[in-house]
């Protein structure tokens, strides 16, 4: 069994982790964990990685994440989705997708475990990914860890990773930039995507850089 965070629009890795399950476990119990990706993701952008935040309403530490909620209280998911159009309208799958990805942008759900699960839901089914998302009731350890070593704060675990480069939108401009949001990945390479997170998934299961 393998336990994952409750992210939104998640990282690669993420997906990658559940390409040959029938079924992978989401984490509700925890304490929700601040500056994560359960709350924000990343894409690259012309002027390098940009952090796309969702903002929340006000919650105190030690709070589980299954009781926090998104704010809508000012305009965010406008920005968000001008800064996705920007760094993406160039690649060669935007127009195949946006339609799609759109909604999820827009999406008032005001339960963050439901938003992302939401967001999750459709991505799986753009790539073709049969996993089905089920719940934890309580907090569990588990090794590796996942819900700790997906984070923008932790690279040393996933730096340790063989990834697999593909054609970035702003190649030219900077270096190729892996596990970034699922995002990236989808309007690089289309249908190609679940193909590139097997073979991510074979590479954390079997070998590594070490």
């Amino acid at each position: 069994m393998v336990i994952l965070p409750s992210s939104c629009f998640a990282p690669i890795l993420q997906y990658a982790l559940i390409t040959d399950k029938d079924f992978h476990t989401i984490e509700t119990k925890e304490h929700f964990v601040k500056q994560s990706y359960r709350s924000r993701f990343q894409i690259l952008g012309a002027n390098g990685l940009l952090n796309l935040v969702v903002p929340l309403k006000k919650w105190y530490n030690h709070t589980p994440i299954e009781y926090i909620e998104v704010s809508y209280d000012e305009n965010w998911q406008k920005l968000h989705w001008r800064s996705i159009e920007s760094a993406y309208r160039a690649s060669p799958f935007f127009e195949f997708y946006d339609e799609e990805i759109k909604p999820l942008v827009f999406s008032k759900e005001t339960n963050l475990l439901k938003r992302n699960l939401l967001i999750e839901n459709m991505v799986t089914k753009i790539i073709g990914i049969k996993s089905t998302a089920k719940f934890t009731s309580t907090y569990e350890s588990q090794q590796p860890d996942w819900r700790t070593i997906i984070n923008p704060k932790y690279k040393v675990e996933i730096d340790s990773i063989e990834v697999p480069k593909y054609i970035q939108v702003f190649e030219g401009k900077q270096k190729f930039i892996p596990n970034l949001s699922i995002l990236d990945l989808l309007f690089n390479l289309g249908p190609g995507s679940k193909l590139y997170l097997t073979q991510l998934n074979q590479s954390i299961k079997y070998g590594s850089k070490n």
